[in-house]
């Protein structure tokens, strides 16, 4: 086989600036899934893989985009990530990977014979999930995970668009969605990688540009409401009111504390615990609140630590009703087990990060990402770049340039090493 060529994020780095200028305005990116600005960012990814890569572009039953490059063999190699954005979200989220991964293929391309397995790279579609709320819809779709009938057809937008609507203005017909698992068992894929911007502050703290990924995050999200009784905040005493807010206050600060407890010292080991939010009823500033609502969102790496911090919502919560005389009951929202990445591509991936980066942190993921749903179905690895500052989803989300050097060598290099992997086997 001819020599690939050095991996160079010059080209990728060029690329993300032009779609950048395409697709964004005073607010930041504007790709929502299903909109125009995401159909005009896809016409251009598709011009120009078939233009620089001399790639054959397809779309499957879910909306997701595959350019194929064929190899040897049948068997592939996936790289890929998203190009939808959130609203006024930023210029690299999702992006990055889809670039990198059109990268991956125009070196490939430029050898002059077939590579030795078949190269797909996908763009998922609406990994964001910000329209209709149903985030990782393409790749659900393809890992076999989506029930598109139950799942997406009662959907609407703040517009009052029906998500079914929304497909069809895409050509996508929500009933024939399920065939894209199918569509995806029939390109044999042996891996699966993906490059994304961090979108933490772990990378930034610890002074590193490139990390390896050792998973995703298992999820437990609940809804909690707490009844007491409404009552005037002049007359009634305080030891005789059954304040449902301070109930739900209570439970946020111990589920802080549960996190913390049961964190460890590294970033493999760290949890996360979150209300993100609170309501309460009758909500106005003469009355004790009668009732509050407020959500827990949980995340750990280790699928026991995870099942440790429900039970010990689950207490907390039992404990602050008790204390401020109310009841309190739970609903669960969503539950998503940690996905752990393939050892074999993770190895891959922390050679190139060190022999790109210097060393190669290891951490796991908060964010879900498609690769989270691919984990299910192909072995799978995930390359991070630094954020910083250390947040995504706002058009101020961003990467020094050093650090997306390296870690766009690091992503090719770790392909460099599957392909050849995935050939010799």
């Amino acid at each position: 086989m001819s020599l690939l060529a050095p991996a160079s994020s010059k080209r990728v780095l060029s690329d993300l600036r032009e779609l950048r200028k395409l697709t964004e305005d005073a607010r930041g990116a504007q790709r929502v899934a299903w909109g125009p600005a995401w159909r005009k960012a896809r016409d251009w990814f598709v011009k120009k893989a078939e233009k620089e890569a001399g790639l054959k572009v397809t779309r499957d039953s879910a909306g997701n985009l595959w350019a194929t490059l064929p190899g040897k063999t049948k068997t592939s190699v996936i790289v890929g990530s998203h190009l939808d954005s959130v609203p006024g979200g930023g210029w690299l989220d999702g992006c990055l990977g889809v670039m990198a991964g059109l990268e991956v293929m125009r070196r490939y391309a430029a050898l002059g014979e077939p590579p030795p397995v078949t190269l797909h790279l996908v763009d998922w579609a609406d990994e964001e999930g910000a329209r209709f709320g149903r985030s990782l819809m393409g790749s659900a779709a393809s890992a076999g995970t989506l029930n598109a009938k139950a799942e997406l057809s009662h959907l609407t937008d703040r517009a009052g668009v029906k998500l079914p609507d929304a497909l069809n203005e895409n050509g996508i017909r929500l009933d024939q969605m399920k065939k894209a698992h199918r569509e995806f068992l029939a390109l044999r894929a042996a891996a699966y990688l993906e490059l994304h911007i961090e979108q933490g502050p772990v990378l930034e703290s610890m002074k590193k540009d490139v990390g390896v990924v050792l998973g995703t995050m298992g999820v437990e999200r609940h809804q909690l409401r707490f009844s007491g009784q409404a009552a005037h905040s002049g007359a009634a005493p305080l030891h005789l009111r059954q304040d449902a807010f301070l109930a739900a206050a209570a439970f946020a600060i111990a589920c802080r504390e549960l996190g913390v407890a049961l964190s460890g010292k590294t970033p493999r080991t760290r949890v996360v615990a979150t209300c993100g939010v609170v309501k309460v009823e009758p909500n106005f500033v003469t009355a004790v609140p009668g009732a509050a609502e407020i959500s827990i969102d949980m995340r750990a790496l280790d699928a026991r630590v995870l099942a440790k911090m429900l039970a010990g919502a689950k207490r907390a919560a039992a404990i602050a009703a008790r204390k401020y005389r109310v009841s309190v009951s739970m609903s669960p929202l969503i539950t998503i087990t940690p996905r752990i990445f393939d050892p074999t591509l993770t190895g891959f991936v922390k050679q190139s990060v060190k022999a790109a980066a210097g060393s190669a942190p290891e951490l796991p993921s908060g964010p879900l990402h498609d690769a989270s749903e691919m984990a299910g179905v192909v072995p799978t690895a995930m390359v991070f770049a630094q954020s910083s500052p250390g947040i995504s989803h706002t058009r101020i989300e961003n990467s020094p340039e050093p650090a997306l050097d390296r870690a766009i060598r690091a992503f090719l290099g770790a392909v460099d090493r599957t392909v050849q992997h995935v050939a010799q086997r």
